[in-house]
């Protein structure tokens, strides 16, 4: 009789460690097919935007205010740095909601997963 409670708990500890086996199993093939998923994804995106502009049409859009002051921090030209600065400060003053639209066509030009980012930094600056 104790020979049969003994198998019994044995058999319970194994059925027990081989389903949470096949739990730790399930979630490895889950987060595979994720990535998996991603990186086609990504291929698919890189291929199509072969061709396209955009993301170098932001690329100088995004560095100009930079090349800017540094011309006329080098030509010693303070009307420019203060020009850029202005700039900067109607941009600052556009509706919340454009500011969102044009920061997803930003992230999502480079990329979704830089859209987490993007929003952690806004989130940090407090806009």
């Amino acid at each position: 009789m104790i020979g049969a409670i003994v198998n019994g708990i044995t058999n319970l500890g194994s059925t027990y460690l081989k389903n949470k086996g096949a739990e730790k199993q399930a979630i490895h093939e889950s987060k595979m097919t994720q990535i998996s998923g991603d990186v086609d994804w990504e291929s698919k995106m890189a291929a199509a935007s072969g061709d396209s502009w955009k993301d170098e049409y932001l690329i100088i859009l995004l560095t100009s205010p930079v090349i800017a002051i540094m011309y006329g921090a080098v030509t010693n030209n303070p009307e420019i740095i203060a020009r850029v600065e202005y700039g900067f400060t109607v941009l600052n003053s556009l509706p919340e909601w454009f500011s969102y639209l044009l920061g997803v066509g930003v992230t999502a030009s480079f990329g979704v997963k830089g859209a987490g980012q993007f929003m952690k930094l806004k989130n940090k600056l407090g806009k």
